[in-house]
């Protein structure tokens, strides 16, 4: 975990780590968050490059599966918008 997560920045690059931080390793599935939607796509397209990558530098099989998510958005399960019951995305009553 600590070759993935400590290396993350030397193994993808300078200007991917600024945009994109990996938030949990386990079972060999990596967890990337991206702060923008626009790098979180640009992180999908190049998953195959980065487990390529991963391998050479942390080693083969060490990381199998890198999943990209996207920027975490506000909930609306506390202030001042917040709904009891099934909350604002109920539309059939």
């Amino acid at each position: 975990m600590g070759g993935v997560m400590g290396r993350w920045r030397e193994v993808v690059g300078p200007e991917i780590a600024d945009h994109c931080t990996p938030e949990t390793f386990e079972d060999k599935v990596l967890v990337v968050r991206a702060d923008s939607t626009a790098w979180a796509t640009q992180l999908r397209l190049l998953v195959p490059t980065l487990r390529r990558r991963m391998a050479e530098e942390i080693g083969e099989g060490v990381v199998e599966e890198v999943t990209v998510l996207g920027p975490a958005g506000p909930g609306f399960r506390k202030g001042p918008r917040s709904v009891r019951g099934p909350g604002p995305r109920d539309t059939w009553g």
